[in-house]
């Protein structure tokens, strides 16, 4: 099995280190990952700037290793137009310091990273963990959880148009309650701006992360499944067609065009 690697913290993460090592357990492992960290950047390619990769060794045992000092979607496309010889079979993209929960899919470097990988119909999985202090990370503790939840996974097939967002607990596998398939809550608004002034009286805006504030969460929330030490799993579909919404809103323009059409031949003969 061939097995594609990237993240949005940087090639030198721990967090990818894991990732390599628990993934090298089942196939051959190639790395693509940006050369420094691109949190937070969404689905975004550099278009204006040209890129540059750059080949290190710092995993041992993986078939191929490369730098780029672009983003997260930039170093998948890379690696499945350029640096592979083939597609690989499935790709991972983590593990990030920090989970992803609900409106993070469209935030997230992570996500972005599995999203590009499902625009060429490869399975994708990305990883999360619910820390932001790296000091506070014992990843031999991360990787056991993480190894269980790969074993189920490639002993399935991921359906065709979803990848998996998976979020890990920060904690040991003896007091992890087990797997929860959640959705992501999209209702929740984890971050909100906060205003301060500067010593002239201007204000400026930063974004606040309230998400060890949240309360009153849904049951099935992937926010509460993931505070109360379950491993979450949501799987995305994307990208989606609704084939009877389309119909409903062609119906929309479909006068529209007709009027078009009548004012072209109208302003035609009045010429």
């Amino acid at each position: 099995m061939r097995i594609l690697v990237t993240n949005d913290d940087g090639i030198f993460a721990p967090g990818v280190e894991a990732l390599v090592e628990v993934l090298q357990h089942f196939g051959e492992v190639y790395v693509v990952c940006p050369d420094q960290e691109r949190s937070a950047v969404g689905h975004s390619i550099t278009l204006r700037t040209p890129l540059k990769v750059k080949p290190v060794e710092i995993f041992s045992g993986t078939k191929g290793a490369w730098a780029v000092n672009g983003t997260p979607a930039d170093c998948v496309k890379l690696g499945m137009e350029v640096l592979l010889k083939t597609l690989p079979d499935i790709l991972f993209s983590g593990i990030n310091l920090g989970p992803n929960l609900g409106r993070d899919l469209y935030y997230s470097g992570t996500l972005a990273g599995a999203v590009e990988a499902s625009l060429y119909n490869v399975p994708a999985v990305s990883v999360s963990l619910n820390e932001f202090d790296e000091a506070k990370v014992n990843y031999l503790k991360t990787k056991q959880l993480l190894y269980k939840a790969v074993e189920i996974i490639l002993q399935n097939r991921i359906p065709k148009g979803v990848f998996l967002n998976i979020n890990l607990p920060n904690i040991p596998i003896y007091l992890c309650k087990g797997v929860e398939v959640v959705p992501l809550d999209l209702t929740v608004s984890r971050y909100r701006y906060v205003g301060l002034n500067d010593p002239h009286g201007q204000v400026y805006f930063w974004l606040k992360d309230e998400l060890n504030q949240l309360v009153n969460l849904n049951e099935n929330s992937d926010y509460l499944k993931l505070k109360e030490g379950y491993i979450t799993v949501s799987p995305v579909e994307f990208p989606v067609h609704h084939k009877r919404k389309m119909e409903q809103i062609e119906r929309w323009f479909r006068k529209c065009s007709l009027n078009f059409l009548k004012e072209g031949k109208e302003e035609h003969s009045n010429a």
